[in-house]
């Protein structure tokens, strides 16, 4: 990687960050301090335009117009932020390197103030280091002392890198069951009053094999069969959260009340284990190292011709292909084949280009597919949309 020479005056520019979860994820080394933040100063300073020269490392694009500061606010996502200063977000941790002013620079909260500065030609970020100091000062009382060296705080107060009412979505707990899965699980055969569809508070009854030790169940919808669309593969089906029980009384059949309803529950839903994994809000964005010929969205959650920004998609790619919590892709809309009229010699069929539709970033993965969060969509994106490796 070249590198360029360092401008006369240094040059600052704000840029994003994306989430404090590096050490989450990505598994490395002991969580560093973190303050809770507090809001010094929440109004957003002035946002001026500037030229910049270009970055010597080409994967790290720079916006030519960006704010000359920024001031981080309460409702600030680290994404959106991102997108005023990087045209490729998913690369901020390289920003970071060498960055010594705060013991975890990949944490923002509201009231630090962001500025880009050129080291030796390299662009990397910066806190104000005084308005960081004081923000952990003011919550010194509420950090909790772990060690003599290692102090800690919720990550729930730092910026997230989605906003609040797509980190929901996550919640619904999407699952990808199999056949036999689907056909052994318990299913709600009728309900007091004999109604057809139900909600929180109804008085249900289950048939079924369930286990006397658990009293708590997740209510699931069959969903469609998921298939590859190149091999036509059975990857699994759908399985879409409806809300959740509680077993009043064993038998055959079983009574049970609904405590929670997601969306409409049906008679013949399906019952499965809640889910006891723990939920991860935070989310370190990252490019996979394989790209793939035949990777494609399969399914859409929740619509039916297409969705947008922060909407769910299902890919036909999963753990056992390498796919990995946290992988960006760019999705493609599939160009349509048409004959050329205008050709008298041939009248030849052309396969018109595929247009780029928006990018997506896993979030939850199974053995033989994934599921996906639109980050962007510049277009409607449908089922059957290519996914590839960003390009630059």
């Amino acid at each position: 990687m070249n590198t360029m020479n360092t401008p006369k005056s240094t040059i600052i520019v704000p840029l994003l960050l994306l989430s404090g979860l590096l050490s989450i994820i990505s598994g490395c080394s002991t969580p560093a301090p973190r303050a809770e933040p507090v809001v010094v100063n929440t109004e957003p300073v002035t946002i001026q335009s500037a030229e910049i020269e270009p970055v010597a490392d080409k994967e790290i694009r720079v916006r030519a117009s960006y704010p000359k500061q920024y001031t981080v606010k309460k409702g600030d996502t680290l994404w959106d932020i991102s997108g005023l200063f990087l045209r490729d977000p998913w690369y901020w941790p390289e920003i970071w390197q060498g960055n010594s002013q705060i013991q975890n620079p990949h944490l923002i909260f509201p009231g630090d103030v962001l500025t880009l500065v050129y080291v030796n030609g390299q662009p990397q970020m910066r806190v104000n280091d005084a308005q960081h100091q004081a923000i952990a000062a003011q919550h010194q009382g509420r950090v909790k002392k772990l060690s003599p060296r290692i102090r800690t705080s919720s990550l729930e107060a730092s910026i997230p890198n989605i906003p609040g009412d797509a980190i929901r979505q996550f919640l619904t707990q999407p699952r990808v069951v199999t056949k036999e899965q689907l056909e052994a699980a318990p299913h709600i055969v009728a309900s007091e009053g004999q109604h057809l569809i139900l909600g929180t508070g109804s008085r249900v009854y289950v048939r079924g094999e369930i286990d006397k030790e658990r009293v708590r169940y997740s209510i699931f919808n069959p969903g469609d069969e998921l298939r590859d669309p190149t091999t036509n593969e059975l990857l699994g089906y759908e399985a879409k959260y409806s809300g959740g029980l509680h077993i009043t009384e064993y038998g055959e059949p079983a009574s049970a009340d609904i405590t929670y309803a997601e969306r409409e529950i049906l008679i013949g839903d399906r019952l499965l284990p809640e889910d006891k994994s723990k939920h991860i809000n935070l989310y370190f964005p990252h490019v996979t190292e394989k790209d793939f010929d035949d990777a494609q969205i399969i399914s859409l959650y929740d619509a039916l011709f297409g969705v947008a920004q922060y909407q769910i998609v299902v890919i036909n790619k999963g753990i056992r292909d390498g796919i990995e919590i946290g992988h960006v892709f760019s999705t493609f809309t599939q160009g349509e084949t048409v004959r050329d009229k205008h050709d008298s010699r041939r009248s030849e069929k052309v396969k018109l280009p595929n247009e780029r539709s928006g990018l997506i970033m896993v979030f939850k993965t199974f053995e033989r597919v994934s599921y996906a969060l639109t980050m962007e969509s510049e277009r409607v994106i449908h089922k059957n949309d290519v996914i590839r490796k960003p390009r630059f």
